[in-house]
Parts: structure tokens; sequence; C-alpha cells
């Protein structure tokens, strides 16, 4: 399936990172990575959901995302610089997701505080 990400009422979301983190801390929210695995194994943030743009966009179905995301929550997508978290969010809004597409990426995520785990990190 192509998702054009021009298409759609998704705007990056105006939370700052700390309203990030408060409402993953609060649990009000989940954090979902939408890059590649490649770029998954060599860093994420801690307690990110994986889900990369590329399966969703394949047609992830109803019953796999249940199973990975709480209805009740804000959805966070990010990725590196946006775009894949925007086409991630519109997806996932037409399932019925409450999602706002972060604008900073995963360097920025880890550089404002959010822990970070994967195999490409310094120890």
């Amino acid at each position: 399936m192509f998702i054009d990400p021009t298409q759609g009422a998704i705007e990056f979301t105006t939370d700052s990172l700390a309203e990030v983190a408060h409402n993953l801390a609060s649990k009000t929210a989940v954090l979902v990575d939408v890059r590649s695995e490649e770029e998954w194994n060599d860093g994420h943030v801690r307690g990110a959901v994986f889900l990369p743009v590329t399966a969703l966009c394949e047609g992830c179905d109803a019953a796999t995302l249940t199973n990975l995301l709480p209805a009740d929550s804000i959805i966070y997508t990010h990725c590196r610089v946006g775009l894949r978290a925007k086409v991630a969010a519109l997806v996932l809004q037409k399932h019925g997701y409450t999602v706002r597409a972060l604008r900073p990426g995963f360097d920025d995520l880890v550089e404002a505080g959010f822990p970070a785990e994967g195999t490409g990190l310094a120890t």
C-alpha cells in the first residue's frame, strides 16, 4: 500500500520532548520506532515498540496492532528525520489510534535524555 505523507491531516506534534517523556513515564503514551530493523538494532529508545513503517504500509492487520499498541494511549511515532514518522502516523490514525508524529529523531531523543539500548551504541 502506498501512503502519500502529503495526504491527510498529520502534522508534527507540538508536544515538547519533556511532555513526551512525562506521558511515557505516566503510561498514557507509547513510543513507536518506525525505522528499519537495522536502525533499530543499532540503537533504540528503551521501552519503545518496534513497528517499521514498511510493515505498516504493507498492511499490518488490526489484531497485530491491538497486541502491540493500547487503543487508549497516545501513540508517538519517531524515525530518524520525521518523514517515516508522519507516514506511520497516518496509517495508525486510519486504524483509529490517537497519533502524534515526532519531528525529533532517534539521535535527538537520546540527546534529550531518553535512555537508549542496542548493539551499535557505545557502552
